[in-house]
């Protein structure tokens, strides 16, 4: 279908707030405008074609810094209001097989959530809307967003043909790179930006002579390249000399391994920010995550935590967070998602005459008991000594076994975590001692330690000056030897793949 670039729609006029993650784009101080779709924090994606010399021409442009200032606007429905953020753009990067492009922001966008980007194909027949700033009927130049149902027609390898469905639903000129997405249960999934159409029903067109016809890029079989592209900014935006404490598991997919996303990053900042790093599912090494999400703003309850750790507490097998805060109380968040922790079980409650569990310095949760549905707790006390507690989401903190007597040291040790290295019946645990050293105890279970411990970082190594360390897999899905992230600092993030008994085996810098 042949038709002119740059598009908006004429529809309904949004609702203040309704469909803020549509981005409205101003490239050469007014020359041109378009629309876009924020799907990450700092990356807008939109239509190649936008920035092209001569959009009639093509979309193929080079990517890089953008030939004429960009100025992109999300977050605010009516254009004659202050709301929402205004910055510029930075970087450009095309697709180059499809009109698409992604746009980095000069600062991340606050208070509006990203449209997920869909991995569904579109179906004929299926209705999508579709949002944008452009012409309407009876507006040169609207400034308020706009709206309208569609239909989808043919679908080829790259594009999606879209019909209005709505009374004056109509894709205009104006601006190009307009989202077409899916709605369900209040839920948001992009599926479309806006290349070409008819105009039809658009300001000084005749909808009976050139019909509401558009095209779209499709989206859902480049998900992965968006993923990609956007990940590489998600961890250097964090100052990781403020990370206090983190914590590893599958949250975002439902709490359980699902064989394609990377583990979950939990992390608490030392001003009571909490944020969720969700895990990728691609297979790039050096971005391990794919997603950011803010749970707590900075200042929250989060600043009254001491001890935090990851690990499958629900009955259901899912992944959750335990804490010991600063009044001796524990509690365990069964269930934890994109929007904050969930199901607070109190195993101990705070303060009174005798706050035993303030004395718990160090803990983490791990498969310690053949129990392959929940986790335990294993805790280090400030003596020195250490205890297991078995299957903590259903018997709270009654399952106790005191593993090891008060012990001077153990007071050496300053970070431990659970994990899966020597292959062991139960996990191991890993024990960073404050000169440096770094060790596992294989198969740690309700009898003690087994076996020898088995060095992987030598005395005085550059281990003592972590920050922050977790276990997890995040080279890939159910990674087996686990991973171990580190947090320096010096404000640099880096983990060793696939550690086993014989040590580590490289690094992988992510910041730094």
């Amino acid at each position: 279908m042949a038709g002119a670039p740059a598009h908006a729609v004429v529809g309904d006029a949004a609702k203040d707030g309704q469909y803020a993650f549509t981005a409205k784009i101003d490239i050469g101080d007014g020359k041109r405008s378009c629309t876009g779709a924020l799907v990450e924090s700092q990356w807008v994606l939109t239509a190649a074609s936008c920035f092209a010399d001569d959009p009639s021409q093509g979309f193929r442009i080079t990517g890089g810094a953008p030939k004429q200032k960009a100025t992109v606007t999300v977050g605010r429905t009516d254009l004659s209001t202050e709301t929402g953020t205004s910055t510029e753009a930075v970087e450009l990067v095309p697709r180059g097989d499809r009109d698409l492009v992604l746009v980095k922001l000069a600062k991340p966008v606050s208070g509006v959530a990203p449209v997920a980007v869909g991995t569904t194909a579109p179906r004929q027949g299926e209705e999508l809307r579709v949002s944008g700033y452009g012409r309407t009927k009876d507006e040169w130049a609207a400034v308020r967003l706009h709206t309208g149902s569609f239909t989808v027609g043919s679908v080829s390898g790259s594009t999606i043909e879209l019909t209005g469905k709505s009374a004056g639903a109509a894709v205009c000129k104006g601006d190009s790179g307009g989202p077409a997405f899916r709605e369900k249960d209040g839920r948001f999934e992009l599926v479309g930006i806006n290349s070409t159409s008819l105009q039809g029903g658009c300001w000084g067109s005749d909808e009976a002579e050139t019909g509401t016809a558009a095209v779209d890029a499709r989206v859902d079989d480049v998900a992965d390249w968006v993923q990609q592209t956007y990940s590489r900014t998600l961890l250097t935006r964090s100052n990781w000399k403020q990370a206090v404490y983190t914590a590893s598991g599958y949250f975002t997919n439902g709490g359980a391994a699902d064989g394609k996303r990377r583990m979950d990053l939990f992390v608490v900042w030392k001003d009571g920010e909490a944020s969720l790093f969700q895990g990728a599912d691609h297979d790039d090494p050096k971005q391990p995550f794919s997603a950011e999400y803010q749970i707590e703003k900075p200042g929250s309850y989060w600043t009254r935590a001491r001890a935090v750790t990851g690990g499958k507490f629900a009955e259901d097998g899912s992944d959750g967070i335990t804490v010991r805060w600063e009044n001796g109380k524990v509690s365990t968040y069964m269930h934890v998602d994109q929007n904050g922790v969930h199901d607070e079980k109190t195993l101990r409650p705070g303060g009174g005459d005798n706050p035993f569990w303030k004395n718990a310095r160090l803990i983490t949760a791990g498969r310690y008991t053949e129990n392959s549905l929940r986790d335990d707790l294993l805790v280090l006390w400030e003596d020195g000594s250490t205890s297991m507690y078995s299957d903590i989401g259903t018997k709270g903190l009654s399952g106790w076994t005191q593993l090891t007597k008060a012990d001077n040291g153990w007071k050496n040790a300053a970070q431990i975590s659970a994990g899966e290295f020597t292959g062991k019946k139960t996990a191991d645990l890993l024990i960073r001692w404050n000169d440096g050293q770094a060790q596992l105890f294989p198969g740690v279970d309700t009898a003690g330690y087994h076996g020898s411990r088995v060095t992987i970082r030598p005395v005085g190594s550059a281990w003592k000056n972590s920050q922050v360390l977790t276990v997890g897999s995040f080279t890939a899905p159910t990674n087996r030897p686990n991973d171990i992230l580190i947090g320096w600092n010096d404000g640099n993030l880096s983990y060793y793949p696939g550690v086993d008994s014989a040590g580590t085996h490289g690094e992988v810098q992510l910041v730094g």
